[in-house]
């Protein structure tokens, strides 16, 4: 193996020349280049873990109006039921006053129709009567004495 000795010491200064170069001119702006990356990349790493927080506390927010809406849902459902059996109470209150109503019309209705019957049954037996009398007992009395004495046997049978 040849070995040229300046050949090396023309590398090595070469290279130290280079590197003296590098350092005075490059170095600096290489890691000033290499810094600003550092500090966007930190930079951007806060603002998505700011976002990501953001987020979180947004989610959270979503998730508690979320469950106040339920509530309110529930609420609303509730009312609505409360408000459907107060309708159901109302009609089935309305519908007993009408049956009792009814009820009441209908035993009036029968109380007059009682009456009217008694009234008609009464005339009938005094009808019969006076003409039971009549054949019984010769003409003495007029029809309308006829039919005051049958009356008042009838009201103090009545009575009794």
């Amino acid at each position: 193996m040849n070995l040229d000795l300046q050949l090396i010491l023309t590398h090595i200064v070469g290279f130290l020349i280079t590197v003296w170069i590098l350092k005075r001119f490059a170095w600096k702006p290489i890691l000033g280049i290499m810094q600003e990356r550092r500090q966007k990349i930190k930079a951007e790493f806060d603002t998505i873990e700011r976002q990501r927080a953001e987020a979180a506390t947004v989610l959270t927010e979503y998730q508690a109006r979320l469950k106040d809406i339920e509530v309110e849902a529930r609420q609303k459902i509730a009312e609505a039921i409360h408000a459907g059996n107060q309708v159901a109470a109302e009609i089935r209150e309305h519908g007993r006053e009408e049956a009792k109503e009814i009820i009441n019309r209908a035993k009036a209705e029968l109380e007059r129709d009682v009456a009217k019957a008694r009234v008609e049954l009464k005339e009938e037996i005094v009808d019969m009567t006076i003409g039971a009398a009549e054949k019984i007992i010769t003409t003495r009395l007029s029809e309308p004495e006829h039919r005051r004495l049958v009356a008042e046997f009838i009201d103090t049978m009545e009575k009794a």
